[in-house]
């Protein structure tokens, strides 16, 4: 007899159903699994035996065929235990098949027949919403990912042996439901731009970034406050969409990082890999394909602290997905695509020894000593790099004192006001904030006066601005006007943009 069970893989973020067939014949003991199993789905054999017969069941002495179709892909992780031992007792008649349903069943199986978490169970989840299944089996720790998924039947079960007393008509099943009212209203941080004295003009630069979703860098000496500002601007960026949240969620859930008791990712994420980081590390990749930190920062943050020690081939692989959203993973026998839509924060020292240009300190670095520092941010990853913002050591007048600035919140409300500027600007085009703009849009949204026009070509020729910088100029001011509620973009706006590209001016010593 061959019994037939309904299970789900995953490709990148992306889930498909696989078919799960088990058939039972006369033959020498023998369990075998085909279908490209990869090591944990080849194991699971041993799993599955000693799960069915510690829950009191038999397990057959037959020879035991196990196909997971389609064939021709690869299948990895534990979660098809569970629709293996299903497909066994509904082999041997333990199990009564039931056409009129069609559930989907994932988990891992422990010997004694507890039912334990597996990754990936939100892709899943959508998935068996769209083929139209009546619902899905699964473990108890992973119900609140899948229950996210509206108009879905969940039904978290603990044990083997509680499945197949539900599968049998023994017990009943009750859907499990969750109330997600309110979902996005907490947004109560331990952080708060507030805690940071002075930096007035480097916290400016900052709530432009967040406005206009700009790549920023962050130049000054060590302990002028760099990392301690880049860990706060997630506070300032508008709330995810429900979408976003769920684009998100789908790459926490492939890798297993869902926060445990939540079945979606709220607040935007915040990621800051150390630079020892690989590029497999950073960009995702391995044998068989895994997001990277970008991917995990997909609709947050990406903070590179020190960015000339990471790895000058680490560096580069940055140069697509900063591009185009998305990071494209390919190996021999697999290609997979993952969402990278994230706003880079970047910082460094301006100079080796971090001091050029204090006041306080003396720098003894070289001119070359200081180029060549800088050039290893290669020049195509910098042209992607909107805002660079110079961060002088805090004076002991603002360190001590007694009032505090504007707080995240405040600093939220406003920027939400410019976001919807954007929106409505961008209604119907591919693009969603100023930072996505390509010349074409530039060219009809970031149209400046004669006054603004002579301003741009002085700085050019006086500071030394490369040509790249132009658009860059354009781009920035163009935020900065939609954050001061401004229609058109005026000198000021201009003036204050220029200055956000401090590293395309001429290093002089």
């Amino acid at each position: 007899m061959i019994a037939r069970v309904l299970s789900s893989a995953v490709i990148g973020i992306d889930a498909y159903i696989v078919e799960v067939e088990v058939d039972i014949s006369q033959g020498l003991p023998a369990f075998s699994t085909v279908g490209l199993p990869e090591g944990a789905v080849r194991e699971s054999k041993e799993r599955v035996r000693t799960s069915i017969k510690n829950s009191g069941y038999h397990f057959p002495s037959d020879r035991i065929t196990v196909n997971l179709a389609p064939a021709d892909t690869k299948k990895e992780g534990t979660a098809f235990d569970l629709p293996m031992a299903i497909g066994i007792l509904t082999a041997t008649n333990v199990i009564p098949e039931n056409p009129g349903k069609k559930y989907l069943i994932m988990g891992e199986l422990s010997l004694d027949g507890l039912i334990r978490p597996v990754k990936g169970v939100l892709p899943v989840a959508v998935t068996a919403k769209e083929s139209g299944l009546d619902g899905i089996f699964l473990p108890v720790e992973n119900a609140m990912e899948a229950v996210v998924v509206k108009g879905l039947n969940v039904y978290p079960v603990n044990t083997l042996s509680q499945l197949v007393g539900i599968l049998s008509g023994e017990k009943n099943a009750t859907p499990f439901i969750s109330n997600f009212n309110g979902l996005f209203e907490n947004r109560e941080m331990e952080i708060d731009f507030s805690d940071v004295k002075g930096q007035d003009n480097v916290k400016r630069a900052m709530e432009i970034a967040a406005a206009g979703n700009h790549n920023i860098i962050m130049i000054g000496p060590p302990g002028a406050g760099k990392t301690m500002l880049a860990k706060r601007i997630h506070t300032i960026l508008p709330d995810l969409s429900f979408e976003e949240a769920l684009e998100t969620s789908k790459v926490y859930s492939v890798m297993g990082l869902m926060p445990e008791g939540k079945g979606l990712i709220t607040t935007r994420p915040f990621r800051a890999p150390h630079h020892t980081v690989s590029d497999a590390g950073l960009i995702g990749g391995g044998q068989n394909p895994k997001p990277g930190e970008v991917s995990l920062a997909h609709n947050g943050v990406l903070f590179l602290d020190e960015i000339p020690e990471f790895k000058k081939n680490v560096l580069e692989v940055l140069r697509q997905p900063m591009e185009e959203g998305y990071v494209t993973i390919t190996r021999a026998n697999s290609s997979v695509t993952y969402p990278a839509n994230f706003m880079l924060v970047a910082a460094m020292n301006p100079c080796p020894c971090g001091y050029f240009g204090s006041k306080k300190r003396d720098c003894h670095c070289s001119y070359t000593q200081i180029q060549r520092y800088r050039t290893k941010v290669s020049g195509p990853l910098m042209d992607r790099i909107d805002i660079h913002m110079d961060v002088p050591a805090v004076e002991y007048k603002d360190l001590s004192a007694k009032g505090d600035g504007k707080s995240s919140k405040e600093i939220l409300q406003n920027l939400k006001k410019a976001r919807e500027i954007q929106k409505d600007r961008f209604k119907g085009l591919k693009i969603h904030n100023n930072a996505n703009m390509t010349g074409r849009h530039i060219k009809k949204f970031c149209e400046i006066d004669n006054d603004s026009d002579r301003l741009l070509e002085t700085a050019m020729e006086k500071l030394g601005l490369s040509a790249r910088a132009h658009s860059r100029i354009l781009k920035i001011a163009r935020t900065i006007a939609d954050v001061d509620g401004s229609e058109k973009i005026s000198a000021d706006h201009v003036a204050e943009a220029i200055q956000y590209r401090s590293l395309d001016r001429k290093v002089l010593k």
